[in-house]
């Protein structure tokens, strides 16, 4: 952090967007963002403080309570969701390339969680609360009288979102919170400081009214200003288990909303009738999506004693044969980690594999990258599932292969963890995976792949998190029920 430097860069944002306009910051320092792939400076943003929150918070009740987005009807809402979406698609290919260079996220992923997620999860939304009964009306049960049982918005929405899905994760919250007609104070991850500006160029873009949408890049200390902030009615947050656990802490302090979507330690178990190509050809998917700084991060790899050997040596060369190097090459598989900090906190955990019992197969340093946060693909064989690296989330390219005798162990193992996110089975015979898909502990989990439906719930169980968001049930955080006691007139 560094007060604001005189050089500037096209990308710099320096500014906060709250209330429908640029304003300046109350405070000086600034986080200054730097390409994953080579260190070098992209841009500078400002930081947030406990008084910029509250200016944007402030906005984004009046929006609600005064303005006229509290009075919309549907129709209104869907029609700026969808000028959005439109608006969005327009600069995905930039948008895309940003992020790549922001943290390292390979450019076919990046074009499609960050390019094109964004907006069809805009389009999903408006679709859903058109067809969402917000209001509908039963007889009273033991009175002569009706009941009129709405659903109306939360409220003022606190979101925070982390730097490895930036553009998608935003909008995971974005999107249903805008079509039940909330309002939103967004508060991006310093480590991707610049793109979720995009956001606001757009509201600005589509004349979305002011105060709809704030945003307020900060650190810690002014997110927490957000969590407690007596004017915001739910917190929205992705991000890791230990930041989850003193937000949700102060929620319920506050008896306030909150889903958490936080940290993982999924296992993929590859049962003795496995196919090794469906299951090398989920890899990408299940294992290294994102460089594996996924929250689902299949990092656990449980493997038959009968065929172990031969699961270590497949998952060891599919490791060796990714291509690591410039995000922005379509040909890259894995990029860099996301920044400095990240990569030492990854090459802490090969440093602990190796002073474990366990033994290293493949990778384990940086490879021949002599600049940016890169790491080479590691896989690490005979780990005990009591072993530090098979019981936290490292949050990048390391895997722990891990033997079991039998289906029951494999499944006994695979809920030995404090998470329960992600997952995958993989078996030639369908029925016996989904048998063992079924018996695990998890949010998500699947059979002979893994692939996230941006169509169906997402979320945790366990310490991965509280509550889902995807699907047409991820609005259901942003509308609350009321009962209205009416006279049996109208009941029609």
């Amino acid at each position: 952090m560094t007060a604001i430097a005189d050089a500037r860069t096209e990308l710099d944002r320096t500014r906060f967007f709250i209330n429908g306009e640029w304003v300046e910051p109350r405070g000086t320092e600034t986080h200054r963002a730097v390409e994953a792939a080579t260190g070098e400076l992209l841009g500078e943003a400002a930081l947030g403080t406990d008084a910029d929150i509250d200016a944007a918070v402030r906005a984004a009740r009046s929006a609600l309570d005064e303005g006229p987005w509290g009075r919309t009807a549907v129709a209104e809402r869907v029609d700026f969701m969808l000028r959005f979406a439109d608006a969005l698609d327009a600069r995905a290919e930039s948008t895309s390339r940003l992020v790549s260079q922001e943290n390292g996220m390979p450019i076919t992923l990046s074009s499609a969680f960050n390019g094109a997620a964004p907006a069809g999860l805009l389009r999903m939304y408006a679709q859903v609360i058109q067809n969402t009964e917000l209001e509908s009306v039963r007889p009273s049960t033991g009175v002569d009288g009706a009941t009129i049982v709405r659903r109306e918005p939360v409220g003022v929405v606190g979101a925070i979102t982390p730097w490895n899905y930036p553009q998608a994760l935003a909008m995971f919250k974005l999107a249903p919170a805008l079509a039940a007609g909330c309002t939103v104070v967004l508060k991006p991850s310093p480590e991707t400081a610049l793109d979720t500006y995009i956001f606001a160029d757009v509201a600005r873009e589509i004349g979305l009214p002011p105060g709809v949408l704030n945003i307020v890049l900060a650190g810690r200390e002014a997110g927490a200003s957000l969590v407690s902030h007596p004017g915001v009615d739910k917190i929205a947050f992705t991000g890791s288990t230990a930041a989850g656990r003193i937000i949700g802490a102060e929620c319920g302090r506050l008896i306030r909303r909150c889903t958490l979507e936080l940290g993982g330690k999924s296992a993929s178990i590859f049962l003795e009738d496995g196919d090794l190509n469906t299951f090398l050809a989920a890899m990408p998917t299940s294992s290294f999506m994102n460089n594996a700084q996924t929250c689902t991060t299949a990092s656990r790899i449980l493997a038959p004693r009968s065929r172990y050997d031969e699961v270590v040596e497949a998952v060891a060369q599919f490791s060796r044969e990714q291509v690591v190097g410039n995000p922005l090459d379509p040909a890259t598989t894995v990029g860099p980690m996301a920044s400095q900090t990240h990569l030492n906190r990854v090459l802490g955990y090969i440093d602990v594999g190796r002073n474990s019992s366990a033994r290293l197969v493949t990778g384990g340093g940086r490879g021949e990258h002599d600049r940016g946060w890169f790491v080479e693909p590691t896989v690490f064989a005979d780990v005990d599932n009591n072993d530090q690296l098979a019981r936290e989330e490292v949050f990048g390219p390391v895997f722990a292969v891990i033997p079991f005798d039998s289906d029951d162990e494999a499944v006994r193992i695979a809920n030995d963890s404090n998470y329960g996110l992600g997952g995958s089975v993989y078996s030639a015979d369908e029925e016996r995976g989904l048998n063992v898909a079924r018996r695990i502990r998890t949010g998500t989990i699947g059979v002979n792949r893994y692939d996230i439906d941006l169509g169906a719930p997402f979320g945790g169980m366990k310490d991965s998190g509280i509550g889902r968001e995807l699907g047409p049930e991820g609005i259901n955080n942003y509308l609350e029920y009321k009962s209205i006691y009416a006279p049996a007139s109208k009941l029609g």
